[in-house]
């Protein structure tokens, strides 16, 4: 069965289908980690985009209930160069084949993804289509052009969630015992934009009573739950659009100590009142050398974003830069002391990747204990 890649330059691509049939637009982007593809699958931020791997050999250790980072798939479409039939891992339960049909995800397989992604670098990321079920391009192209992409859009309203609920989980240890849970010092509420579950685990590992809401909730509805401190979550799509989320930061800040994480980061940046903008392809990936700026140690992040924030636009508005990716020296991590806020624009979760940044948890808590950052 064949399935096709259509870019909105007219760039045009056909392999074999796996996973679900059908169709789907959305933003065409690479992520360049070589592991854990699942939890790509499953993080909100990916929510209307069409990933390709650029590790050539994806689904060899197949797909189990564990590795998920959310409800479900987000993703619009996965791109691979070699789709893998027969995983070998002691906890794999169901291919990736069968893991993407379902779910309802279109896969393409076979192509030329090393082509695919020096395209996107050299011309930026761009509208596409993904389809199982029609390969004439002239149709697909017509079809394509009524797909609006994400500027300007806010998209974090179709991965929220609709009503509050509390976490308890903490971080699993899938080769031995679970880790020791310490009992829980600090209430939290943690904004859903498009919540990874692993943000949620560390948070609990480190002490805390997490309640997740949904993005829409207001300061006052926030504020009357008498938190200890406030989480803003990753999300897909445009910060700028996210408006309800922005202001409602504003009228938080100086009240409760504040901990932003990637879409977080971004509405703290627009809440302190700077600018965002979008990245020519995104940084997506679990190799991305960012340094600290407080320490002068290089950390491997894990990194999964297509717009950025403008360090020149907080420029004498009390903000610290405390990260910066070496890789094209934009802004990943800030600190504003006179609010108590801090966030980073990458992913100190991991899942997957690197465990470099854990240590942001650690100063969420010295925070919310009146301590420095």
């Amino acid at each position: 069965m064949k399935a096709a890649l259509l870019l909105e330059d007219g760039t045009f691509f056909e392999g074999q289908a796996f996973g679900a049939a059908g169709q789907r637009c959305g933003e065409v982007v690479f992520n360049t980690s070589m592991s854990g593809y699942q939890e790509i699958l499953t993080d909100p931020s990916y929510h209307e985009q069409i990933v390709t791997m650029t590790y050539p050999l994806i689904g060899n250790y197949g797909t189990n209930p564990e590795d998920g980072e959310s409800r479900k798939l987000f993703v619009a479409g996965f791109v691979v160069k070699e789709n893998c039939p027969y995983p070998s891992n002691w906890r794999s339960g169901i291919t990736l084949d069968e893991y993407l049909r379902k779910s309802g995800v279109v896969g393409i397989a076979g192509i030329d993804t090393r082509k695919l992604v020096r395209h996107i670098r050299t011309q930026g990321a761009m509208r596409g289509i993904l389809s199982s079920t029609e390969t004439d391009a002239r149709k697909l192209a017509q079809q394509l052009q009524e797909y609006p992409g994400l500027v300007g859009r806010d998209i974090v309203k179709d991965v929220t969630v609709d009503k509050p609920y509390p976490w308890k989980e903490g971080v699993v240890n899938v080769l031995g015992p679970d880790e020791a849970t310490p009992p829980a010092r600090y209430n939290i509420v943690a904004f859903d934009f498009g919540i990874k579950q692993n943000i949620l685990r560390l948070l609990v590992s480190h002490g805390c009573e997490v309640t997740v809401v949904p993005a829409q909730t207001t300061a006052k509805e926030v504020l009357a739950r008498k938190p200890d401190g406030v989480f803003l979550s990753n999300g897909p799509g445009d910060p700028a659009a996210v408006t309800y989320a922005v202001e409602t930061v504003q009228a938080l800040l100086g009240k409760v100590p504040i901990f932003g994480i990637c879409l977080g980061h971004q509405i703290l940046g627009l809440a302190l009142g700077g600018r965002t903008y979008k990245l020519k392809f995104g940084h997506r990936g679990a190799n991305h050398p960012v340094k600290n700026l407080d320490t002068g140690k290089i950390e491997i992040t894990s990194q999964n974003h297509g717009f950025c924030v403008d360090l020149d636009s907080l420029a004498g508005k009390d903000v610290d830069l405390t990260h910066m990716n070496l890789n094209d020296n934009t802004l990943e991590g800030l600190r504003c002391e006179k609010w108590k806020a801090f966030s980073v624009q990458y992913h100190p979760e991991a899942s997957p990747g690197p465990h470099d940044s854990r240590y942001l948890f650690q100063d969420f808590v010295r925070l919310m204990d009146g301590k420095a950052a």
